[in-house]
């Protein structure tokens, strides 16, 4: 993956608008975006004002605070890409029993697949990380553990949460089971979100 190149003085005037407009977009107060980015709220106000200019590593941070890349937050207009995936297209990727069918375009803040999970495969693993979850159960059972609650979702059924939640996601039955998944790198603006699960956990 290329390294974004350090932005000279002349490219950054339009950069200050675009931080404030970003972080206002997220639903963000100064103040909480600039501890998420480690920094005081007197320097992100400077940056947003255009009384400092950001360094590299700060571009970096904040871009993946809103959700978006440097190349945005700098003022490129993104390459046009392929709306339309076709079936059979990708080639699935597996790792640790999963199979991943690519839903979706690569480069984007969201990554949508068909996930093959069959039983016994990744059921202990707890993962916690930044964004939102949607899975959409397509067949088969699936148990979902979202912090101390597991719920158990049939076909038809949904869930969707926020990633920093601890979760684990198995099939419950012996077939597997399968499911629509889409995962973003964006994180909702409450701090502590209720996940929402539908339907009531059985």
């Amino acid at each position: 993956m290329n390294t974004p190149a350090a932005p000279d003085g002349d490219g950054l005037a339009g950069v200050p608008p675009r931080l404030r407009d970003l972080r206002r977009r997220r639903g963000l107060t100064l103040e909480a975006a600039a501890h998420r980015a480690g920094l005081s709220p007197a320097h992100l106000s400077r940056l947003e004002t255009g009384n400092r200019q950001p360094s590299l590593p700060v571009l970096l941070a904040l871009a993946r605070i809103y959700g978006t890349t440097v190349g945005e937050v700098l003022g490129e207009q993104p390459a046009e890409r392929e709306p339309v995936v076709r079936g059979g297209e990708r080639e699935p990727v597996r790792a640790d029993g999963w199979t991943y069918h690519p839903a979706g375009a690569p480069g984007r803040a969201m990554q949508a697949l068909r996930v093959v999970v069959p039983h016994g495969a990744q059921g202990d693993l707890v993962r916690v990380h930044p964004g939102e979850e949607w899975l959409y159960v397509l067949t088969g059972r699936l148990r979902l553990g979202l912090g101390d609650t597991v719920y158990e979702l049939a076909p038809g059924d949904s869930a969707h949460f926020d990633s920093l939640t601890p979760h684990r996601i198995a099939a419950a039955t012996p077939e597997g089971a399968e499911l629509l998944f889409v995962h973003t790198l964006l994180q909702s603006p409450d701090p502590h979100p209720r996940p929402h699960v539908r339907p009531e956990a059985r």
